[in-house]
């Protein structure tokens, strides 16, 4: 099927402002989690139930994505989606600005199932690109993400007085602007059902642990990282200022989207396994560094979370890739967008289930120790070894 170069490239253009803006507002939200603690007066665990909440809701809103693109098409999913994602993230700044709970935990619900929805037609319009592309783009793709949530650490970091209200005003704006961009729409409507093609849910399944333990280390990352940083239960002297808790996150964004940006290439040079496997043994190393940083010297974790940003970078875009690739083999152009939208959106929860314990898990073993909840992500992306051959479909479509 023809496609018009320059179209593709404002379509790639618009889907990466997509996952951009999806990573300005998570970052800007797990930044801000030591002000929930103190605006709140809560501990780790009751702060991992907070988290807990966003996830399972955001799995809820992956599943309801799947329901929506398959009527309305992941384009105008997607825009009905951010415009969900600004209303949370507005309602959560104006509830930490005034101290209110009950609106803090509205605005948490309404943020946590749009971002499920985002997050899953984000993957679904990076897929069908890629598909006619015919080469590595979700790698970049979810570079972009890492790129916004670079920015919000650096707002963080040179705007540290900036009230809650007013900065979540202000990163609100932003998924209104992905509602005019020129997202991927389908070539026709969707076709009609064709013969049963069983999905090779197997297959499928493996890679999709692959994402499970890839969130399990992102998310202890950027949303226990902080908090990591600055516990002196973990460090004699943390940092106290927002500005250097930041640190915690922004070396292990930097990482990720340097590794990403190069992803789409070297995917396509060495080989999607090879990718994987290379990307565990890094990541683990860094997340050693993390956990055995010397309770004097922060700055060592600092180069830890660094050091697992460019082993996992290309983890989560790969296994999208991958379970796309393997969900709509043998098919047609127009059934395998259909299908794989559903798929994707189905894959989606692989995503929640390891940020739940990514999490939770470790907000849970933070009330004995933080060091141990980053251990046993060190620990468990190992598991990406022996898994990385299921990555092979990325690259044999």
């Amino acid at each position: 099927m023809h496609h018009d170069p320059s179209d593709l490239r404002r379509r790639r253009a618009a889907i990466a402002g997509a996952f951009f803006v999806q990573g300005l507002l998570f970052i800007s939200l797990t930044l801000r989690l030591p002000l929930v603690q103190r605006t709140y007066d809560i501990d780790e665990l009751e702060l991992s139930g907070f988290m807990l909440m966003l996830v399972l809701l955001a799995g809820v809103g992956s599943l309801l994505a799947e329901l929506a693109a398959a009527r309305a098409g992941s384009a105008a999913t997607l825009r009905c989606s951010m415009v969900g994602l600004a209303v949370g993230t507005a309602v959560m700044g104006f509830a930490l600005g005034s101290g209110g709970l009950a609106p803090f935990v509205l605005g948490l619900a309404v943020y946590g199932t749009a971002l499920g929805a985002v997050d899953a037609t984000c993957n679904m319009q990076a897929v069908a690109l890629e598909h006619r592309l015919e080469r590595p783009i979700l790698p970049s793709s979810h570079g972009a993400w890492t790129a916004g949530g670079l920015l919000a650490t650096v707002i963080a970091l040179t705007l540290p007085g900036i009230e809650a209200a007013h900065a979540a005003t202000a990163v609100a704006i932003a998924p209104l602007v992905v509602t005019v961009l020129p997202l991927l729409r389908h070539d026709a409507a969707p076709p009609p059902p064709a013969e049963r093609v069983d999905i090779p849910w197997r297959a499928v399944s493996m890679v999709g642990l692959g994402l499970v333990l890839f969130y399990m280390v992102d998310t202890a990352s950027t949303a226990w990282g902080p908090v990591y940083l600055a516990n002196p239960d973990v460090f004699t002297s943390p940092p106290t200022s927002s500005q250097m808790v930041a640190l915690a996150t922004l070396p292990y964004l930097a990482a990720t989207m340097l590794a990403r940006l190069a992803g789409d290439r070297l995917t396509a040079r060495l080989g999607a396994p090879t990718m994987v496997r290379t990307g565990a043994i890094i990541a683990s190393v860094g997340l050693l560094v993390v956990v055995l940083a010397p309770a004097s010297v922060w700055q060592v974790a600092i180069l830890g979370f660094f050091v697992t940003g460019l082993g996992v970078a290309v983890i989560a875009p790969l296994s999208f890739s991958a379970a796309a690739a393997i969900a709509g083999a043998h098919l047609d152009p127009a059934q395998r967008r259909a299908r794989v939208d559903a798929v994707i959106a189905r894959f989606n929860q692989f995503n929640y289930v390891g940020a739940l314990l990514g999490a939770v898990l470790t907000g849970a073993l933070g009330g004995i120790s933080l060091r141990i909840g980053f251990a046993v992500p060190a620990l468990l992306v190992l598991g990406m070894i022996p898994l990385a051959r299921h990555f092979a479909a990325t690259t044999q479509r």
